[in-house]
């Protein structure tokens, strides 16, 4: 059974940083695309961040782009989030998820951490 379990979230003000953690089981994270989205109130599921199956390669959208950074712990099976210079509209849930199936589809996803931005 495949488990995803996000930690981490929480309430900071701007410009502050804080790191997700995706601790999986079930499922080896070094040989599954994982990535990171989030679904802030009354918006879509938006993709943030991919880290490619079986290598180092990660992909970003434009609007956290130089701010996030996705990376994994192959020794923990651990997918993290670190987000910098964080805003008010980054507030959302945010989840991660693996297996990549297409498109914007994983296969699994984590239950969601709540990050709020605010001052």
């Amino acid at each position: 059974q495949v488990q995803l379990v996000e930690s981490g979230g929480g309430l900071v003000q701007p410009g502050d940083s804080l790191r997700l953690s995706c601790a999986a089981s079930g499922l080896t994270i070094a040989t599954n695309t994982m990535a990171w989205f989030r679904q802030g109130p009354e918006k879509e599921r938006e993709s943030l961040a991919r880290i490619i199956a079986g290598g180092d390669a990660t992909t970003y959208a434009d609007a956290v782009k130089g701010r996030f950074t996705i990376s994994r712990d192959i020794t923990k099976n651990t997918l993290y989030l670190q987000m910098n210079s964080l805003k008010p509209e980054d507030t959302a849930v945010y989840y991660c998820a693996a297996q990549w199936v297409g498109y914007n589809q994983f296969a699994y996803w984590g239950q969601g951490t709540q990050v709020t931005v605010s001052s």
